[in-house]
């Protein structure tokens, strides 16, 4: 089967074919429709290499993440490829396991298949790779991370408003020996969420006892390693704030070992909101941040830049706010 014979189904020329696969505006929609059913009855697959040799854009989509197992982001994933195949477009997922050699080598695999564009949820991102994708005007949407651009922009995530709003609702709860579990400090995103724990203790005159900062590794060994750590403490904490909602799983997990309950002895607090907070026992209270909402805002970004309508310097700012469940108890 080949691009003659949906035309002549279609009662079309092969140029009109042509545009309606490649998502041209010059074809009127009802055409559209008959060329696309044609390609439906004949179970046409167009030549996707072909296709991108000709017109210069391959209909893809780079996005790259950090951690696969890690349900943050498998749930930004389905998020962001919901959105782009409505846009008609294809996504190529690269997981860097937090390592910059897997990072290099998944912008390199991204450009060896010229995707039109590529949003890197991920803040541990090397600027020579950032200069590199610049200098082959690949468009590039950034979290937390780089510069905005003609052709980057800058998504930002409010990572201090949610620590701000955990912290004062363990306040309001009477507690003030709060631990921190950090994840690993060479990530902007685990930095800034350090550092809004501390300056907010600080701004509501609660010391800041260093043997309560941890840093975990952003998985579940990390939040049982740092959270043994904590209970292992002349005095314990009455609270654990953790960086994310894996290292808190990990917490209670090592709370429970430990023979103690949550939040009777220990209120945790996670970050994130993943699907399985809700699920564990009890019920995490955690920080939400929205994948969808994240994913909406990538995917409108890279379509601006593609489509070069704004040369302005533009960031965008995702917001997080406090979901509270059954870990957390007044004391």
């Amino acid at each position: 089967m080949n691009i003659k014979e949906v035309a002549k189904l279609a009662k079309v020329s092969t140029a009109t074919v042509s545009r309606t696969i490649n998502g041209s505006d010059k074809v009127r929609p009802r055409t559209a429709e008959r060329v696309r059913k044609a390609i439906a009855d004949l179970k046409f697959y167009p030549n996707t290499h072909a296709r991108t040799l000709v017109s210069g854009r391959s209909r893809l989509l780079g996005l790259i993440i950090s951690d696969i197992t890690n349900p943050f982001f498998p749930e930004l994933v389905k998020s962001f490829e919901g959105e782009a195949l409505q846009h008609g477009r294809e996504v190529l997922i690269g997981n860097t396991d937090y390592d910059p050699k897997r990072m290099a080598a998944c912008i390199g695999r991204m450009m060896e298949r010229k995707v039109d564009g590529v949003a890197i949820m991920t803040s541990e991102t090397d600027p020579l790779l950032l200069a590199e994708l610049a200098n082959r005007e690949i468009p590039t949407v950034l979290m937390d991370t780089g510069k905005s651009s003609p052709l980057s922009v800058r998504v930002n995530i409010d990572h201090a408003q949610g620590i701000y709003e955990a912290l004062d609702h363990l306040f309001a709860l009477n507690h003030t020996r709060i631990a921190f579990i950090s994840g690993p400090m060479n990530l902007q995103s685990a930095r800034v969420r350090h550092e809004a724990f501390v300056s907010h203790m600080k701004a509501n005159g609660v010391a800041v006892d260093r043997t309560l900062l941890m840093t975990g590794n952003h998985r579940t060994d990390g939040g049982v390693q740092a959270m043994r750590q904590l209970l292992r403490l002349h005095k314990p904490p009455t609270a654990v704030v953790t960086s994310n909602d894996v290292t808190a799983i990990g917490a209670l997990g090592a709370i429970y070992t430990a023979g103690l309950r949550v939040p009777d002895d220990i209120s945790v607090v996670g970050f994130d909101d993943i699907a399985f907070a809700s699920l564990t026992q009890p019920p995490l209270t955690t920080v939400s941040l929205s994948r969808v909402q994240l994913a909406v805002t990538a995917l409108a970004a890279l379509e601006q830049l593609i489509r070069r309508e704004s040369t302005r310097k533009i960031e965008y700012r995702i917001t997080t706010h406090l979901v509270v469940r059954q870990s957390t108890r007044a004391i």
